[in-house]
C-alpha cells in the first residue's frame, strides 16, 4: 500500500509508462490503459439529463473497497443524476496522470500521496482536492486470531524473531514468511523487515483475493500466518486479524524509505479530481464533494461483491436502497 519513493504516499501502486508510437502510454491494471474503458454506464432515467451532467470518468482502483465506492458513486449518478459514468480500471499513480490528459474526472478513495499532491495539484495544477471520503484508512502487520490466543505476546514486534520458525514456508527461503498481496502492491514492509532486523522474507500471494485466502486458510487449519493488511475491508468482520504493535508512528519517521523503521500512519482518506472537471459546473462534481459513507457502509457493499458475488450493479442498487437518507444527503433528491 505504500510506495517505496515515498512511504506516506499509500496504497499499492506503482508507476507503470510506457512510450509508444511517441505518445505517453498509461498502463493500467489488468490490461486496460487510460483511454480505454472497461465498463460503461449510461444514463438510466433518473433525474436530469445525461447532457446536463455529461459523462463522468472515473478511476477505479485495485482492490474491492474502491470497487464498492466506485459502484455506488456510478449507481447515484447514473439514476439520479442522468450521468454518463466511465469505469476505468487503473492502477493508483497511473489515475493521477489522467487528469492532465482530461481522461480521468475523479479519484475516490486516495491513500495519502503527497509527492502527487504537489506534483498534480500543486505543480501542474491539473487536480485538486475534493475532501475527505468520511473514511479512516489504517495499514499495518497483522497475524491470525488463533496465534494471538496461543502466543499473546505475538503482537509485539519485539518478540517476532522468537517464533520466525514458526513461519517458515518452502517460499521464504529458511526465514519466517511474510505475506504480502500483489507485487503492484508496493510497501515499505520488506524496509521494515530489514531495519528492525527481523528473521522474516516477504512472499507475494499475488492478489488481494489471495492475501485473504492465505490468511482464511491459516486460521482455520491453525496454521501460522502473519502478513501486510488494512482496514476499512470486510474481511475482518469474517476473520478479525490481529494487529501487530511496531515501533509507534511520528512525523517523518517514514521519510526515508530505505530507513524508516516505524508503524503506518492512520490515513483520512479523501478524493481527487480533475481540475478541468471541478470547475466543468456538472452536477457529478457537486455530488462527489458530498459523497462521503462510513468504513461500515463500505464493507458491507464490498461483501455483497466479494463474498455474495453481486455485480457491482447490483450490490450499489440493494444498499442504496435501503439507505436513502445517506444518499439523499449526497444529491439533496
Amino acid at each position: 500500500m505504500t510506495r517505496i519513493g515515498s512511504p506516506r504516499s499509500v496504497r499499492r501502486s506503482a508507476w507503470v509508462a510506457a512510450v509508444a508510437a511517441g505518445t505517453l502510454v498509461l498502463a493500467a491494471c489488468g490490461g486496460a490503459k487510460v483511454g480505454e474503458t472497461t465498463q460503461t454506464t449510461t444514463a438510466g432515467g433518473g433525474a436530469g439529463s445525461a447532457a446536463a451532467c455529461g459523462t463522468v470518468n472515473l478511476a477505479v482502483n485495485p482492490w474491492v473497497g474502491y470497487e464498492a465506492d466506485a459502484a455506488v458513486a456510478a449507481y447515484v449518478m447514473q439514476n439520479q443524476l442522468g450521468c454518463t459514468v466511465v469505469k476505468k480500471n487503473l492502477d493508483e499513480q497511473v489515475s493521477w496522470q489522467g487528469f492532465g490528459t482530461g481522461e480521468v474526472d475523479v479519484i475516490l478513495e486516495n491513500w495519502g500521496h503527497e509527492d502527487l499532491k504537489k506534483k498534480y495539484i500543486e505543480e501542474q495544477k491539473t487536480a485538486v482536492e475534493v475532501g475527505s471520503t468520511g473514511r479512516v484508512g489504517k495499514i499495518g502487520w497483522y497475524v491470525v486470531p488463533w496465534m494471538v490466543e496461543k502466543y499473546p505476546d505475538i503482537t509485539d514486534w519485539n518478540n517476532l524473531n522468537k517464533y520466525a520458525e514458526m513461519f517458515k514456508t518452502s517460499e521464504s527461503g529458511g526465514k519466517g514468511q511474510f505475506l504480502a498481496g500483489d507485487p503492484g502492491f508496493v510497501t515499505i514492509d520488506g524496509a521494515l523487515v530489514k531495519n528492525l532486523k527481523l528473521d522474516f522474507k516477504v512472499v507475494y500471494t499475488g492478489s488481494e483475493a489471495a492475501l485473504i485466502t492465505s490468511f482464511r486458510q491459516a486460521e482455520k487449519d491453525k496454521k501460522p500466518a502473519i502478513g501486510y493488511f488494512y482496514a476499512p475491508q470486510w474481511f475482518l468482520s469474517e476473520v478479525p486479524l490481529v494487529n501487530v504493535k511496531l515501533p509507534a508512528y511520528t512525523a517523518g519517521c517514514d521519510a526515508d524509505p530505505e530507513k524508516v523503521a516505524c508503524d503506518y500512519p492512520d490515513y483520512d482518506l479523501d478524493k481527487i479530481a480533475s481540475a478541468k472537471f471541478a470547475s466543468s459546473g456538472s452536477p457529478a462534481y457537486e455530488f462527489v464533494k458530498k459523497f462521503t459513507w462510513t468504513n461500515d457502509d463500505q464493507n458491507v457493499v464490498a461483501k455483497y461483491i466479494a463474498v455474495d458475488k453481486m455485480s457491482p450493479e447490483d450490490a450499489a442498487k440493494k444498499w442504496v436502497e435501503a439507505n436513502a437518507d445517506k444518499v439523499k444527503a449526497w444529491t439533496g433528491a
